[in-house]
């Protein structure tokens, strides 16, 4: 007789209406933490500046930076110098002023002043990567686009809608563009920002207090003392080589 082999169960996913619906519960208005008064240029600019900066300093530099560069053909015909000395406090300057100036000589050129509704569109401006795109997409044009920064790589790792240790930003834009209602994509990854801002932060969860865990829609950390996360004394996640 032959000897039958064992088969792993897989591990049921979690159903990201429920997750998503305790998240609208918490955090009802999930809008964009910067601050571009609805013009889908200064988004980009703003999200350009972000890159490797807090949201707060790139709320706080918009402000001169938008005075002398309203829109984008103020911005394509700037001095490269000026541009830098306004956006210094956000880092890495020197690329970011170029990138603001190219992108916006482009925007102007080809598209008009308007900032292009189409992800390879987007992907030929200089500067702009998935991340900044998505936004754009979901943001200003409704349509779906996961941003999949850092809150939303690792906390939905930690749900269990992929390997916690799965750190690829495009593989999981893609996982959960097929998980995640395209309608709610742009919502779901703002609120990821706040609830990992409050509760599933990077070194220390909260998981005793967590309510997604409340609801049995995470086991993250489930062989550790509620509240550790699995979080090793280094701080990386517990399936973190």
């Amino acid at each position: 007789m032959g000897v039958k082999k064992k088969t792993e169960a897989v591990p049921e996913l979690p159903d990201v209406r429920i997750v998503h619906g305790i998240l609208k519960e918490r955090y009802p208005d999930a809008l964009c933490s910067l601050e571009y008064g609805g013009d889908p240029w200064r988004l980009l600019i703003a999200a350009r500046l972000s890159a490797q900066c807090t949201d707060e300093r790139v709320n706080i530099v918009s402000v001169p930076l938008f005075r002398k560069y309203p829109d984008a053909h103020a911005m394509a015909e700037a001095e490269q110098g000026e541009v830098e000395e306004i956006i210094r406090p956000c880092g890495l300057f020197h690329t970011k002023a170029a990138s603001c100036i190219a992108m916006s000589q482009i925007i102007v050129h080809e598209y008009g002043g308007r900032v292009p509704d189409e992800m390879d569109a987007l992907l030929g401006l200089p500067g702009v990567g998935r991340k900044i795109a998505n936004l754009i997409l979901g943001d200003v044009y409704g349509k779906p686009g996961i941003v999949a920064d850092t809150h939303c790589i690792r906390i939905n790792g930690r749900f269990g809608f992929y390997p916690v240790d799965l750190k690829d930003p495009y593989k999981v834009e893609k996982i959960l563009s097929g998980i995640v209602p395209g309608a709610e994509q742009a919502a779901y990854c703002h609120r990821m920002v706040l609830f990992g801002r409050d509760v599933c932060t990077a070194r220390a969860p909260k998981c005793a207090s967590c309510p997604i865990r409340a609801a049995g829609a995470c086991r993250y950390g489930e062989s550790s003392p509620a509240g550790t996360g699995g979080t090793r004394a280094d701080g990386r996640d517990g399936g973190e080589p």
